[in-house]
């Protein structure tokens, strides 16, 4: 098994996940961002991160087309919709003058899953191609490789959410809005590398 092609794959597939668990940190207000938080994000993104490429293994070259069809729109259309709404619940605070805490408990188990499906579409693709990438031809030897990946990603995730709490305190009120942007614009970079490059 070529171990430095794996690395380099899930690296490369948790960088989105990456992102939004540096908005997530931010987000937050300080206090609000524990272990546990940090642990539940990463745990989400990091369990998507392997289940997907194992399922892209199983469904075979019969699928592929059909994932790659439609892979960029669905993590289009979720980010764009999490991304706006955080901007327009951001701004509408700002309107009203409504300083609300925000609490881990505030990123909904609902909006978690989605999150971490539109961030992990990529990887169901990949999924189809990592046994010729790295050699992973049985079924051990893919499971090894989702479960790097998985913990890849998991690692790379919980260290976001930290250093977004850093992030988060250099740009107090504008956390939300900058994170709802950042959203958009992984769902943008998704769709437009699948399109266009």
């Amino acid at each position: 098994m070529d171990y430095i092609s794996l690395v380099g794959i899930a690296v490369g597939l948790s960088m989105d996940a990456f992102a939004v668990c540096i908005t997530n940190g931010a987000v937050c207000r300080r206090e609000n961002v524990t272990p546990r938080f940090a642990l539940r994000m990463a745990a989400s993104f990091g369990f998507f991160q392997a289940l997907m490429p194992m399922v892209g293994w199983l469904i075979g070259k019969a699928g592929e087309s059909l994932i790659s069809s439609v892979d960029h729109w669905i993590a289009l259309l979720l980010l764009c919709y999490l991304g706006g709404k955080m901007v327009y619940e951001a701004v509408k605070k700002m309107r009203s003058g409504e300083q609300e805490e925000c609490r881990a408990e505030n990123v909904s188990f609902r909006t978690l899953m989605a999150l971490s499906v539109a961030t992990s579409i990529d990887a169901l693709a990949t999924g189809i191609i990592l046994p010729s990438a790295v050699g992973a031809y049985s079924l051990t030897l893919m499971l090894v490789s989702v479960g790097t990946i998985g913990l890849i990603t998991f690692c790379i995730g919980f260290a976001g959410v930290f250093l977004g709490k850093t992030f988060g305190m250099l740009i107090a009120g504008k956390a939300e809005i900058l994170g709802g942007v950042v959203l958009v614009a992984i769902g943008l970079k998704i769709f437009i590398e699948h399109m266009f490059l």
